[in-house]
């Protein structure tokens, strides 16, 4: 609160006095001085032109009262003084400036005498002015109007003090660490003068399960997202705990914000389809959809997988289900073997009948096709009578053969003499037919596969290859070795 350029004496006309040999007005500081508080418990002249400011010399003349009488009628007003408080350790003041360091013992004492004057003896200094001259200056320079509008919300207040901090401080309004100040602390203010204060709220944000912690000077959620760079989220379909137009309390709030997502949902073997929602987990989405899940039902990736949007949300299904199902029993064939029939040749006897049974089943299926089946018990509801077939066991007679030892040697060199072997190379038996030649020469008249037949029966069917080729071509190879042509 020093001074700028203040006068060196009386105004004109009103002459200064002193009592008791204390300090004249002539005597006062010059403004090259230091004019702030001095740290005597005491009020002195000093303090009295550093709380009257550049108009004390004014102010003192037209109340024509020197500076010592003004103190002893300070002094005597003893009500308005409250007593010095000295703090035990150091802090911020009120206007969110740091307390400034203390460097030498006691200097707590003499920040609480300066702060005990700054704030009360402006006050009583003019309040005995304005008893002495009837109002005039004095009460013109007491009656300081400012507007604080906080959050938007307008007050008028009156104050003593010259600066932002003074008059909010006389005001009783604490500054936060995370409000916004317009002017600063520091900055003058005068009669008329305007003063912005923004609060600061604490912001739990949580967006789709994330959360983070800001700070905002907005008072309502749509203002909120707009400091924080999240505008974008405020569009159609987002869901909010607290409405867009809602507000934000000044001691803080929780907001939490769930966008709208596009998925897919694959259910069981269900045809899959498009769905939106707020939900932030796969079981958030399932509740909210209303899908139950059985004992075996399972989400890929599990219930707690973050939805996303154009996310898939496939669930696999798998039921379990006891079934009774009614089963034909074929008739047990029952063989009798004639030896007057020919071998591979057979006469049904008896058709037989098929019987009925009740078999109770475990069935499994995921998704709608059925993985697995367990027989549980079966109930005979009707016999099946058996089939009865006579099987021929008399040999066929052999056909007639001729060059057997030529043949033996070139099955030798086919399949190592082996007239039973089948390789699963489609070549079969001793000379290694395929099927196609053994059929087309009559092979299956003694059996479905060359190899099957005896050697007599290969061989036969053989010499009707050679002959109807004119010579051992249909086996080049070894045919070749064997000199055979």
């Amino acid at each position: 609160m020093t001074g700028s350029s203040r006068h060196t004496g009386a105004r004109a006309g009103a002459p200064a006095r002193s009592t008791g040999g204390s300090t004249a007005l002539l005597d006062w500081p010059s403004p090259a001085d230091d004019l702030d508080f001095s740290p005597d418990p005491r009020v002195t002249p000093h303090d009295v032109r550093t709380a009257l400011g550049p108009q004390a010399d004014d102010l003192l003349s037209e109340a024509d009262v020197d500076v010592d009488e003004l103190i002893r009628l300070i002094n005597a007003e003893t009500t308005m003084l409250p007593p010095i408080v000295a703090p035990d350790e150091r802090g911020a003041d009120r206007t969110g400036k740091p307390a400034e360091a203390l460097d030498e013992p006691g200097s707590g004492l003499v920040s609480a005498v300066r702060t005990w004057k700054k704030r009360f003896l402006k006050g009583a200094a003019l309040a005995v002015l304005i008893t002495l001259s009837g109002g005039g200056a004095a009460a013109l320079a007491m009656n300081k109007s400012v507007t604080v509008d906080v959050d938007g919300e307008q007050q008028t207040v009156r104050s003593f003090g010259d600066t932002v901090g003074e008059v909010l401080e006389d005001a009783g309004i604490d500054i936060g660490a995370h409000d916004a100040l317009s002017p600063s602390p520091q900055a003058a203010v005068g009669d008329g003068g305007v003063i912005k204060l923004e609060r600061g709220r604490q912001l739990d944000l949580i967006v789709d399960g994330v959360q983070r912690e800001s700070w905002v000077r907005a008072t309502t959620v749509k203002e909120a997202l707009g400091q924080l760079g999240l505008a974008d989220l405020n569009k159609p379909g987002t869901w909010f705990s607290v409405p867009p137009n809602g507000e934000v309390p000044l001691d803080g709030m929780t907001l939490e914000v769930k966008t709208l997502k596009h998925i897919t949902l694959f259910d069981g073997g269900n045809k899959p389809r498009e769905v939106t929602t707020n939900a932030v987990t796969a079981q958030e989405f399932i509740d909210e959809a209303s899908l139950r899940l059985g004992p075996e039902d399972q989400v890929e990736g599990g219930l707690d997988v973050k939805l996303v949007d154009g996310a898939e949300v496939r669930i696999s299904r798998t039921g379990v289900s006891v079934v009774n199902e009614n089963q034909v029993i074929e008739p047990p064939v029952k063989e009798i073997e004639d030896p007057e029939l020919e071998q591979g040749k057979e006469i049904v006897v008896e058709e037989g009948t098929p019987g009925e049974k009740v078999v109770t089943l475990r069935i499994t299926k995921k998704n709608d096709e059925e993985v697995a089946r367990e027989q549980l018990s079966e109930k005979i509801i009707k016999k099946a009578e058996p089939k009865v077939v006579r099987v021929g066991t008399k040999e066929p007679p052999q056909p007639e053969i001729s060059d057997g030892a030529v043949w033996d040697r070139l099955a030798q060199c086919e399949s190592t003499g082996n007239w039973s072997i089948n390789t699963g190379n489609g070549y079969y038996g001793g000379l290694q037919f395929d099927k196609p030649t053994w059929d087309a020469y009559g092979g299956d008249q003694y059996a479905a596969y060359p190899h099957e037949a005896s050697r007599e029966q290969q061989i036969a069917i053989a010499t009707k290859v050679r002959d109807d080729r004119g010579g051992y071509s249909a086996w080049p190879h070894c045919s070749s070795q064997l000199g055979l042509s």
